[in-house]
């Protein structure tokens, strides 16, 4: 068992790595945006690779299943050649912690970057399992930059459970959702009963082509302001949750901007936006997986895995 000097010491240093984060620039991700193409330019001629069949990118969905005995669906948007590539991409998955990236670009959308420095008192009873940075500052209060650090970079739970009391609930969310197209996406619960995935139960749930749509349009799109998608991006690029999914089974020198979700049976999901080395059109890529027992292991490679086979899909492998 963890010792409490060692849980306060991780406790600390989570909190000061927080903080910093919070404050990081807007602009970190403007300028990356300066080196790329604009989303959904078309590619010079001449230039595209080679598209893999799509018999032989089923196949490889497939066995992956059979390989991790797992239900996967997959969405991937190459925005510059407009390729896209899809296993099970309506089937419906608990999305789990990946709306939290969601839930911060919501807020963003209300406040504004100038606005974030809010601050939300709460108290012991509002602490939630799995909140290593919020369970710190009880005494303080977090500002609403703070609480969307700890979201997107520690996944906190109360910390996404306040900002959503901050929007008006749920409810509120899958409102701002539905203004940018998904209406797909059904938020019901708050953490962490949200995140319990039970085969069959819609709530909490969403497909991977609706998730793909609802981070475009945050990321690239202009649901947000420029310095608003520029933070989120920060958040996402730098979180300390996606090292071993979608961002493994990418190229090496991409540069991964995600939030990951772990549910029950066994489910282990991650959403991203991508952008290759050479400054290229980025690519948009979500996975959710699940299995039908209560405590499945959660694997980590399938996620990865099925990244590639999406990546070398829309030949950028």
């Amino acid at each position: 068992m963890t010792s409490y000097v060692q849980r306060v010491r991780r406790g600390a240093a989570a909190a000061a790595g927080v903080l910093v984060l919070a404050a990081l620039p807007a602009c970190a991700q403007g300028e990356q945006g300066e080196r790329k193409s604009p989303a959904g330019a078309p590619a010079a001629a001449g230039s595209l690779p080679q598209q893999p069949d799509a018999k032989s990118v089923k196949r490889d969905f497939q066995a992956l299943e059979k390989e991790f005995d797992a239900r996967i669906g997959v969405y991937a948007l190459d925005t510059g050649t407009g390729r896209t590539v899809g296993h099970r991409p309506d089937e419906r998955f608990a999305y789990a912690s990946t709306f939290k990236a969601l839930a911060a670009g919501a807020v963003l959308r209300k406040y504004g970057v100038d606005g974030m420095d809010k601050v939300i008192r709460y108290s012991k009873e509002d602490i939630v399992a799995n909140s290593p940075i919020s369970e710190a500052f009880v005494d303080t209060g977090m500002s609403l930059r703070e609480l969307c650090a700890a979201t997107v970079w520690y996944s906190d739970n109360t910390a996404v459970n306040l900002l959503l009391e901050d929007l008006g609930g749920p409810d509120a969310l899958q409102a701002v959702l539905a203004e940018f197209g998904d209406d797909v996406t059904q938020m019901d619960r708050y953490e962490p009963d949200m995140s319990e995935g039970r085969p069959g139960d819609v709530r909490d749930t969403s497909t991977p082509r609706a998730l793909t749509g609802s981070l475009r349009a945050m990321l690239l799109g202009d649901a947000l302001k420029r310095d608003e998608r520029d933070l989120l991006a920060t958040w996402m690029r730098t979180n300390t949750t996606g090292e071993t999914l979608i961002a493994a089974g990418t190229p090496d020198g991409w540069t991964v901007a995600d939030k990951s979700g772990t549910a029950g049976y066994g489910g282990r999901n991650d959403i991203a936006v991508l952008w290759p080395e050479n400054g290229g059109n980025p690519v948009l890529l979500s996975v959710l997986t699940t299995r039908d027992k209560l405590n499945a292991e959660r694997r980590d490679e399938v996620v990865a895995k099925a990244a590639a086979v999406a990546l070398k899909g829309l030949g950028r492998g």
